[in-house]
């Protein structure tokens, strides 16, 4: 029964809503025909020059609008080509902002209208086929339903859907392919991200070893650079030996032009020279001191450059006052500058003054290229004078330069130097005698420092504060900066690798502070044959001395089968340089010598080890550097001493040596003041108030 119904029912329904056509009036002529036609022909004219109205409009918005495009593209170009990795919400973000640019495009509106234009002859799917299809497929559900449907509710749904579409968007080709487009995008953007992402690293991972090989290769060139230079300034060295013996104005002069042109290398070679101007004549002496106290600064430029890769912000946004045109002080390895920065002490904020230390660019391969340079010429020697003898000893004075290089290298790490500076700072915070300055921050190129208000050069100290006493105000230096050194050798067992004058401070106090902190050397473990080699030096006992080197050489096994020969060079060098062995006398003896006698014999210890290098004997560079510092020590200590009579030197030092630990107490007790009050008042008290203990095994005494 069912089956019989269904296609008359559905029969019925059709014709019930097939529409009934309008009756067409009879077509009749009247005499107004011309003048409809001519309406026509305006309407369609009008029509005609609107289209081509908009049409213009359109054109001329296309510039805009697909520039507008463009610019929608660059942010994701940047996302794409930078060497971040990208993130799925970055992508999505930036893809939506194309489209929405693709959208309002003139092209994509002039398919919408073409689009229109097919879909009103039937070409494409159009709002009444649409609507049409719609009804169909109501109908057959309506019809096909095992329930039937209360026409109510067909009524309620074609109300809606009337609703719905009665503002529609009808969306041209363009915007199709657009929609389906970003609908595959949106599918593929997890996708899209990891092979883009997969994408970056293969490329920055091959941009960064094609830009670590071609800064491999500016290295090269400017190591070229470097040694050319360096070569050029040892033109100098023919016209020294061609100056007048006498006439050491002259050789100081080329000698001071030979340092500036090689550059760095070669004046910290003329500051270690300078730690025994003593022996020099006065011209020369002179020249070096130059390189002692201040060398020519490094570019304004240069400064600024460090401070941007060190902290990624330039001077200005960090410091108040930072003036890169004038430095403090400018040595061989940097320029020191004064500045002010804001520091939070105490949850109170203050503009703190601050040292700021900078090293020089490319400092390592100057010093590399120097000892490069020096080799070339060494080794170029034989070929000038060819001689059995100078093979062994060129060969162990280039392994000797390495090692004594190698020591200098040491000093132009900066975060290394910062690192030992703290240490000192921490062992010398409490002490009255002497300090090292406090370090903020450090970088590789960088030091930022505690500046310590209105200290001077210790050489210059007495002049620059003017006390009533003047040799009694060296003499109490003098006793300070021993003490001091007695500190670090018994205390510590690190002494500060280069304490000439222009390294130690004296504050308005009288207190020592102690800078450039470079170069520091160990003594654990070398305290014995450094004493013995000292001690040997000292009185002139060559077996002392021949002992001591052959335990500090590099190759003591082989050292030791040449004893003999070492011993006899050792000799020649003490009668060459007349120093005389101590013997039961040799407190009067020094005391005949004084303080320049003293200095002799403490320059011989880099004499005495030089030649050995003839017998191919080389030094391990930790001990060359310990009899360097040892040596600016003594020539420091000697310098405050100028002028003093030598029994007041004696008694001194004498009293220092001897009163040493005592002294050592007294400053940890001052400086401890206040914590040791605190301490001794805390223990009285818990002494006196402390309740007795109760016995539990005698009640009575409760």
């Amino acid at each position: 029964m069912p089956q019989t119904h269904t296609p008359r029912k559905k029969k019925a329904v059709r014709a019930a809503e097939k529409p009934v056509p309008a009756p067409v009036p009879p077509t009749v002529r009247t005499d107004d025909e011309p003048t409809s036609t001519l309406s026509a022909v305006r309407s369609g004219g009008s029509k005609l020059l609107r289209g081509v109205k908009d049409l213009a409009k359109q054109t001329a918005q296309l510039p805009g609008s697909t520039a507008k495009v463009a610019a929608a593209f660059v942010p994701l170009t940047r996302l794409l080509g930078g060497p971040t990795h990208l993130q799925d919400q970055q992508l999505s973000v930036e893809l939506d902002k194309i489209f929405a640019a693709l959208y309002g495009h003139p092209l994509t509106e002039q398919t919408r209208r073409f689009t229109t234009y097919l879909r009103a002859r039937n070409v494409l799917p159009n709002e009444s086929s649409t609507e049409s299809l719609i009804r169909y497929v109501v109908n057959e559900s309506v019809a096909r339903s095992p329930l039937p449907v209360p026409q109510q509710i067909v009524d309620e749904f074609w109300t809606f859907f009337h609703e719905l579409l009665s503002d529609p968007e009808l969306r041209g080709l363009a915007d199709l392919g657009l929609d389906i487009t970003r609908l595959l995008l949106k599918t593929y953007e997890p996708l899209l991200v990891e092979v883009i992402n997969e994408l970056k690293d293969i490329y920055y991972s091959n941009q960064d070893r094609l830009d670590l090989l071609l800064r491999r290769v500016q290295v090269v060139r400017s190591d070229l650079k470097i040694i050319r230079r360096q070569i050029r300034a040892l033109r100098y060295i023919r016209p020294f030996f061609q100056a007048d013996p006498k006439d050491f104005r002259a050789q100081a002069e080329i000698v001071a032009k030979m340092v500036r042109e090689f550059g760095p290398f070669f004046i910290k070679m003329a500051q270690v020279a300078a730690a025994t101007s003593n022996f020099l004549p006065d011209e020369i002496a002179r020249e070096l001191a130059v390189f002692q106290e201040d060398v020519p600064p490094m570019s304004a430029e240069e400064a600024r450059s460090a401070l941007m890769d060190s902290f990624g912000r330039p001077p200005e946004e960090i410091y108040f006052g930072f003036d890169a045109e004038h430095p403090l002080k400018s040595g061989s390895i940097g320029s020191v500058y004064l500045a002010k920065k804001p520091m939070v002490i105490d949850g109170v904020e203050h503009l703190v003054p601050v040292i700021v230390k900078i090293g020089r660019h490319n400092l390592d391969r100057e010093f590399l290229m120097g000892k490069t340079s020096i080799g070339l010429m060494l080794v170029s020697s034989q070929y000038w004078a060819p001689h059995g003898k100078l093979t062994p000893f060129l060969k162990a004075m280039t392994e000797q330069i390495d090692g004594f290089v190698e020591g200098f290298r040491n000093e132009l790490q900066f975060e290394r130097e910062a690192q030992v500076q703290s240490t000192f700072s921490r062992r010398a915070q409490n002490s009255l005698i002497w300090r090292v300055p406090e370090v903020y921050q450090a970088t590789e190129r960088v030091i930022e420092m505690e500046y310590v208000e209105g200290a001077v050069n210790i050489s210059r100290a007495a002049q620059h504060f003017k006390p009533r006493d003047r040799a009694a105000y060296q003499r109490d230096l003098a006793k300070k900066f021993l003490f001091t050194i007695l500190s670090q050798i018994f205390v510590y067992q690190e002494v500060h690798g280069d304490l000439h004058p222009g390294n130690v401070m004296v504050d308005k106090a009288g207190r020592l502070h102690l800078i450039d902190w470079g170069n520091t050397i160990q003594l654990a473990g070398k305290m014995l044959p450094v004493l013995n080699y000292l001690k040997g030096a000292l009185v002139a006992n060559p077996d002392l001395m021949t002992d001591a080197l052959i335990a500090i050489c590099t190759d003591p096994e082989a050292a030791r089968a040449r004893r003999d020969d070492i011993r006899a060079a050792l000799v020649r060098t003490l009668d060459k340089k007349s120093i005389k062995p101590l013997s039961y006398d040799f407190a009067w003896m020094l005391y005949v010598e004084g303080p320049q006698g003293w200095l002799t014999r403490a320059n011989t210890l880099l004499h005495l080890m030089s030649n050995t290098q003839q017998l191919g004997l080389v030094v391990r560079g930790e001990y060359l550097h310990l009899s360097r510092s040892f040596v600016a020590m003594i020539a420091t200590l000697g310098s405050l001493y100028e002028g003093v009579p030598r029994r007041r030197v004696v008694t001194d030092i004498l009293i220092t040596v001897n009163t040493f630990p005592a002294r050592l107490l007294q400053d940890f007790l001052r400086s401890n003041r206040s914590d040791i009050r605190q301490t001794v008042t805390a223990l009285a008290r818990r002494a006196v108030f402390a309740a007795p203990k109760v016995s539990s095994t005698n009640p009575s005494i409760a």
